[in-house]
């Protein structure tokens, strides 16, 4: 049964996605240049950067600098990511710039696990255990569950519906043991091997189970399916979802090096209002974003869109013909 919501909430990834696996080094000015771009599109919140280490994310090297220095709008809540401790202090010289929340980190497959966080699943909970007392020591509150790599794993192939539910119930059960109220639970296509029943599947089981929690899809367009993906969560009554402008992005430690990344922002908004779901994005302010983007990183992103271009212009040229 189709259940599509009124209005949805993207978080614009692109910066901290884009920019963390850059064959280049992109000038901190560039990165500003980008966040002040989209800022001005509509985007709701917009996740600026990484506070991560240099030597695993050279691309994230300046995140302090270009936290700084991007040129805040009123009614945009900019975010970044971190994962421990140190992370966490960095983004606290921050805390009247940025929308601070943590989440409780998770990955459905062992391998990705150790990839990317260095830990297998005991280690994983047991950190983030401590990451949480760090967090409310700080008065930061904990109010997502994030499970990465929640429909495959290029490392350890298939991850089984049941095992992104143990995941999610793991997380769960920390949250309530350490008294996070947990708002959304996050499930993450690290790595593009998710298709459009293996979404229903999913959500509609992390649903049935944690039906006060919203879910958040986090999708990658490895294998084309992306959009695909998006519409099946649309029909699953998901309203929040991330995306990255251009499709730029992609994780660092996915051990596949080429291939697309998060799904495109612009072809998202499209999707949505095409079918009459409001974003409160400027489709056309975004796609011109999507360029500066492109210029920004040198080279050619992925979205279809950028190529392709709204319907707008089309549409009032035939309404004047």
């Amino acid at each position: 049964m189709s259940d599509l919501p009124r209005t949805v909430r993207i978080t614009e990834e692109g910066p901290r996605e884009g920019f963390q696996i850059a064959a280049t080094p992109v000038p901190t000015q560039d990165k500003i240049a980008l966040i002040d771009a989209l800022s001005a599109t509509g985007a709701p919140r917009i996740q600026v950067a990484s506070f991560v280490s240099p030597k695993r994310v050279p691309g994230w090297a300046d995140a302090d600098e270009v936290v700084a220095s991007f040129a805040p709008r009123a009614g945009v809540a900019y975010t970044a990511l971190w994962f421990n401790a140190q992370g966490l202090e960095r983004a606290l010289a921050f805390k009247d710039r940025l929308t601070l929340h943590g989440s409780v980190t998770v990955a459905a497959s062992e391998a990705f696990s150790l990839k990317n966080l260095n830990r297998d699943r005991a280690g994983q909970i047991a950190a983030q255990r401590e990451t949480i007392a760090a967090h409310q020591a700080a008065g930061v509150p904990v109010t997502r569950v994030s499970v990465q790599a929640a429909f495959g794993c290029n490392f350890s192939g298939d991850v089984a519906p049941a095992r992104t539910i143990a995941a999610v119930a793991e997380a769960m059960a920390l949250a309530e043991e350490t008294g996070c109220a947990i708002e959304k639970i996050s499930l993450a296509d690290t790595m593009g091997w998710a298709n459009p029943l293996l979404i229903e599947r999913v959500v509609g089981e992390v649903r049935s189970r944690w039906p006060a929690q919203a879910v958040s899809l986090h999708l990658h367009d490895t294998r084309g399916l992306g959009i695909a993906n998006a519409m099946a969560g649309l029909r699953m009554g998901v309203a929040e979802f991330d995306a990255a402008v251009g499709g730029a992005g992609g994780c660092p430690f996915a051990g596949h090096a080429g291939a697309p990344g998060n799904i495109a922002t612009e072809e998202l908004v499209l999707l949505c209002e095409e079918m009459g779901i409001a974003t409160g994005i400027d489709l056309d302010a975004l796609i011109a974003a999507g360029h500066l983007a492109e210029r920004v990183l040198g080279r050619t992103l992925p979205s279809a869109l950028l190529r392709g271009g709204s319907l707008a212009g089309f549409r009032a040229k035939a309404r004047a013909a």
